[in-house]
Order: C-alpha cells, then structure tokens, then sequence
C-alpha cells in the first residue's frame, strides 16, 4: 500500500505477469467496490489499483484470490518474463515454470524479505524482450536446446552459465549474495544501494561471490572480460534495446505449435473495472487461455485457436484495447499524473490522449509524458520525453 494524491494505492505483483481469468475479474470487483475503478500496469508486469476507500479489505480480498501468498515477501515478487513464454518464432525457453519455482523460493527464504523492492528478476525465452530490461538477475538460454542458460548480472554477462534445472536455485543465490555484498560494503554507496548495479563493480562482485562457494569453469575464465563492462551497468545495461521491445507492436503472433497470441495495447496503462473484465471474458470465450501482462503495459491471451484470435481482436477493440499496430496509440506511454500525484506538475494522462486525437499513425519515435522531472515509467531505449514545467511541456529526445 501506497499513500497518492487521490488515496490509498495497492500495487498488486503477478510474477511473469501471469494472472487467471478468475483473479482478473476479483482485481476488477475490488477496484469497483473498494476503490476508484482504475487499475494501472505497471513497467514490470504488475497493478495498481487507485483510490481505495477500504485497504484492508482489499488486502484480504486479494489474498484469498491467491495474489498474495506471502505477506513478508510482497515487496521483493519482482519477476518479469517474456509474456509468449517460449511459443513464438524465436523461443528456446517455456519460462513459466520457472517463474513459478522462483516465486515458491524466494518466498521461502525469510532472508531474501529484505531484499530492496526494487530488485528484479527476469526470465528471458531466448526473443530478447526482457534481456533488455536490464534486471539484477536475467536468465537467458545459451543454446538452442534451452538446457544451458546464461545468468545475467544487472545486464551484464559475467561468464555465469547454469543448467536449467539449476537455475533456480542460482538467481536465488545471487540475490542472497547481493544482501552479502551490501552487507560487507565498501562504501555507503554499496551499503544503500538497491540494485546490483549501484554496487561498485557489482557484476563481477556477485559473480566473484557465487564462485566462492561452487565456481563454475566458465566464472574464471570471463570474469577478467566482465570486470571492464561492469562498470557501464551502474547507469544502463550495456544491452542495446531494440525499437522492437522499447514499442510494442499489437495484433496477433503465430505461435510454433499452431496456436495464435495475441498482444494487445492498454492506452497509457490505465484500465477500467469493465475492461478487465472485459479481458477475463474474452480469456474465457478462447477456451481458458493464458493471461499475461507485460512490462510493456500491453495485455496477451495466449494458445488461442485463430477463429479465437479473429474474435478477441474484436472484443478487445470494443472494450478500448488496441489490436491494429497502424493505430497512434503504439508507443505513447505516461505517468500518473495530476490528481493522483502530487508532485505531477500537468494532468499527463488528459494531455496525452487529446495529443494522440491528433495523430493518424504512430510516432516515429516512442513518446512518454511525464508530469515532472522524476519521469516515472520512463520506458528503457530510444524516446521522446514530454516532461511538463511551469510553463507548459518541454521536449526532450533520448
């Protein structure tokens, strides 16, 4: 829970973005009942649920929907995975059962509760979308056959490779040995830091870490490479991020087994009670398919059959979702904004969408609102940033 100009907010964590029919509609009866009616996604595949007028009746209602299971480890549920989880073109990796068993383990360890709530977990299925995010800890296949991964470290490969069936248990060891690193640190710097990256050398620290205790071959052989693209990992992974991932294109994907995706947009992350359920719906009508929300504010339905996906292009669109990648809503993003936040400077959100009115295809470049100099949500890789002033909105590439 969260204080905000316009009330009480709860941001609600869905590990891989993953959520059932089910759940979607309880999110959408308590945001009606309980709330203001607007949930919001968030950049790392979460909700938040506005205005609250009862919390704690929220709190119970969300937990007995099963999107709570441990209230010590709410805050550090941070784990992001690619939303098509190895069906598309270029997936090596089903991740989530992955995601599951990294859940179920970072919430048994009562250690891991203190790690910062901003420390993220990532499971890339060999497409790159997440890889690019930049994570503390982002699993990526090595190999064709999705057996031997690579771990990741703030972005930064440290020459840490891992079987699958180990995998787990490592991204869990590499959080454990970033509180032990902040722990023993250098500086004040490290003994505050939130992120592997805002550790001094934080790449090769933890990997130098995790070889203390069962040193792979191949730790030794890279850490000498690492230890010159470390340092690059404070401010940004050194991970181009392709127009591909920072600006989501909908429609629907064809998946290897036959069976269609399809992403669809969510206009400036902000939904409706009735669109979410809307969502579940039309989840529903495909034959119980898979939900995944993504960090890049877009919803998937999943092993849809195509006369299922030709249905819910239509009942998504009617709900307000966008479906047409020619549509102006592909790569506009923004804050909150005037009245949730106090500090927003403009009503971004109003500002926005009256700017999108006047656009007949997307921009060239993704383009993000901001109502201050925080620039929350900023999306990683090439922008446009609208940032608001006293005197009106400011324009700024990236």
């Amino acid at each position: 829970m969260h204080e905000a100009a316009d009330g009480p907010l709860a941001r609600v964590r869905l590990p891989g973005g993953a959520i059932s029919g089910g759940q979607l509609r309880e999110l959408a009866a308590c945001a009606a009942e309980l709330g203001s009616g607007v949930i919001e996604l968030t950049s790392r595949a979460n909700v938040q649920v506005r205005g609250l007028r009862a919390p704690a009746a929220f709190a119970e209602r969300i937990a007995a929907a099963g999107l709570l299971p441990s209230a010590a480890h709410e805050r550090v549920r941070n784990i992001v995975a690619s939303p098509l989880g190895g069906r598309g073109p270029a997936g090596l990796l089903d991740t989530q059962p992955l995601v599951e068993a990294l859940d179920l383990a970072l919430c048994a360890r009562s250690r891991l509760a203190g790690l910062p709530g901003r420390f993220l977990f990532a499971l890339d299925d060999g497409t790159g979308d997440t890889r690019q995010l930049a994570a503390d800890v982002t699993l990526v296949p090595a190999g064709a056959g999705g057996d031997a991964c690579t771990m990741l470290l703030a972005g930064v490969d440290a020459g840490l490779v891992v079987r699958r069936d180990a995998a787990v248990g490592q991204m869990i060891a590499a959080a454990e040995a970033f509180l032990d690193e902040r722990e023993r640190g250098l500086s004040d710097r490290d003994r505050a830091a939130w992120r592997i990256a805002e550790l001094a050398d934080g790449p090769v620290r933890i990997a130098a870490h995790l070889g203390e205790a069962d040193r792979p071959a191949q730790v030794a052989d890279h850490l000498d490479a690492a230890d010159d693209r470390a340092t690059t990992a404070r401010d940004a992974s050194p991970v181009p991020v392709s127009p591909a991932c920072s600006a989501r294109r909908p429609g629907p994907v064809d998946q290897r087994d036959g069976g269609v995706a399809l992403e669809a947009v969510v206009p400036l992350g902000r939904l409706s009670a009735a669109q979410v359920r809307a969502i579940a719906d039309t989840a529903a009508d495909g034959g119980a398919v898979p939900v995944r929300l993504t960090p890049w504010r877009t919803v998937v339905l999943l092993d849809l059959s195509p006369a299922a996906a030709e249905r819910a292009v239509r009942q998504l669109s009617v709900a307000g979702l966008v479906t047409d990648p020619a549509s102006p809503w592909v790569g506009v993003s923004a804050c909150t904004g005037r009245p949730g936040c106090a500090k927003s400077l403009a009503d971004v959100q109003k500002d926005a969408r009256r700017w999108v009115t006047t656009l007949d295809a997307p921009a060239a470049t993704p383009v993000h609102w901001s109502g201050c100099e925080r620039r929350c949500g900023l999306p990683r890789g090439r922008v446009v940033q609208m940032v608001a002033t006293a005197d009106g909105y400011e324009e700024r590439p990236r």
